[in-house]
């Protein structure tokens, strides 16, 4: 029996049960914002995004920067809001609100239509991540976060996955719309488990679901139990008084610089791929005129929507294995700052790989995919430590809030990439040469993490409890 099996047979394992309640709510979060990207060509065949093909592109990034800047706004206010009436109230609110924006896109029939639904979206869902994090802070003590973080992030891919794998399908045989209502439903069943089994580890040891060696367990990070006692107010802080903190800063730029690195491959991977095979299917019909066959029997053409599962399947891994790798390194005896810079500075190199990618898919599609699922599967194990870091630095009664400070710079970000990916590539759509424009996307997508990391141990070179004095 190893160690972590161990623990969990002595103490309990109930805090595993609500880890797996939110990384449900986040594969649901995730399953809703991947329909977008995977029915861009079907909404634009269908004229929402307007009829000219350059100028699609152009209002399929004012689509997606709705969404972010919705989200940018989403969450600081999510933030704020979950600190203030809880993690069980918070969480099932978005929810709620982004089951029904989801549903919301049925309705919508043009650019900006849908652009109202997709705001929508981004403000409710903007709750997800702020509410979760909130979760493993008063659930998990330090050496587990990472791992539990990681293990919940890790919805995040498989709802990509799922999306791919069920998304094109629903919208060919019953139509676009019910891909949106059937997607959008599922997260109101989520609500009812949520409702009936989360409660804090308090209240939970008091209806004797909780053992007290696991509440103890829980609670058994002396400085974070320092600093609640001398909390004697338990008073909120500002948020002003937040970004005070060169602690703040360096989430809020870790996240602003490699956020829209996943943004973009969420809304541009299946157009990219899709590319790939269109250039692929004209250069061999243009080498072969009398070829009548099947476009996929053609050499070299490949299923996008298996391809992006398969990225996002590499990513779950990834997921697990940033939040497993630092606490290896802190079972070893390393500080458990050191453990968490050097995870950092392994997973920020990994999506260098993607530098090659345009270069790669000229030769073999599959060799384009194998980059991105390496980078995206990076992202995840860099993201599982990233957000650790808030509840390294910052009591629980702040963790939701600066989360959402981060998560609000991602998502501006995102909206920054969104918009220059739009323009870049309705340029070199118009040369006819659209492949070096994503070529110069992924000089950004694969040095952002490196920067990041360089940029956030300048601010903070050690993770560490800091002492908050509320106003």
């Amino acid at each position: 029996m190893n160690k972590f099996t161990q623990v969990n047979e002595q103490i309990g394992r109930y805090r595993w049960t609500i880890c797996g309640l939110v990384f449900f709510a986040t594969t649901i979060n995730y399953l809703d914002r991947n329909v977008l990207g995977l029915l861009k060509q079907t909404l634009s065949d269908d004229g929402v995004f307007g009829l000219d093909k350059a100028d699609q592109e152009l209002n399929y990034s004012t689509v997606v920067i709705c969404f972010q800047i919705a989200y940018a706004v989403g969450m600081l206010a999510a933030g704020r809001f979950i600190d203030w009436v809880g993690t069980k109230a918070g969480y099932a609110w978005s929810l709620v609100g982004w089951s029904l924006a989801a549903i919301g896109h049925a309705f919508g029939h043009h650019t900006w239509s849908f652009g109202f639904w997709r705001a929508a979206l981004g403000f409710t869902e903007a709750g997800n991540f702020p509410a979760a994090n909130k979760t493993m802070a008063e659930w998990f003590p330090k050496k587990e976060r990472a791992f539990a973080t990681g293990l919940y992030n890790s919805g995040a891919n498989v709802g990509a996955i799922l999306a791919p794998l069920s998304v094109p399908y629903i919208a060919e045989w019953w139509g676009w719309e019910w891909a949106f209502i059937l997607t959008g439903a599922v997260g109101l069943l989520w609500i009812v488990f949520w409702v009936k089994m989360y409660a804090s580890p308090a209240d939970k040891l008091k209806s004797g679901h909780l053992q007290q060696a696991e509440y103890d367990y829980i609670h058994s990070d002396q400085d974070e139990q320092v600093a609640e006692k001398a909390d004697t107010k338990g008073a909120r802080v500002s948020g002003f008084r937040l970004l005070g903190f060169r602690q703040t800063w360096a989430f809020l730029l870790g996240k602003f610089l490699t956020d829209p690195i996943w943004w973009f491959f969420m809304f541009w991977l299946p157009s990219f791929l899709g590319g790939e095979n269109t250039r692929k299917i004209n250069e061999y019909l243009a080498a072969h005129p009398d070829y009548t066959g099947a476009h996929a029997d053609i050499p070299g053409i490949i299923s996008w929507p298996f391809a992006v599962a398969v990225v996002y399947t590499v990513a779950t891994g990834g997921s697990i294995f940033g939040g497993w790798l630092p606490k290896k390194f802190i079972n070893g005896g390393m500080d458990a700052n050191k453990a968490r810079k050097l995870a950092m500075f392994i997973f920020a190199l990994m999506p260098l790989t993607v530098l090659l990618a345009s270069r790669l898919g000229a030769i073999n599609t599959w060799l384009a995919v194998a980059t991105i699922a390496i980078a995206c599967s990076a992202h995840q194990a860099w993201s599982a430590n990233i957000f650790t870091t808030v509840s390294d630095m910052f009591p629980k009664k702040a963790v939701a809030s600066v989360t959402g400070i981060g998560g609000m710079a991602g998502a501006v970000g995102g909206i920054l990439i969104a918009r220059a990916a739009g323009k870049l590539l309705q340029h070199f759509t118009l040369q006819g040469k659209v492949e070096l424009g994503y070529g110069i996307l992924f000089v950004v997508c694969g040095s952002a993490y490196l920067v990041a990391w360089v940029v956030m141990h300048l601010l903070v070179p050690k993770f560490k409890q800091i002492q908050l004095d509320a106003n």
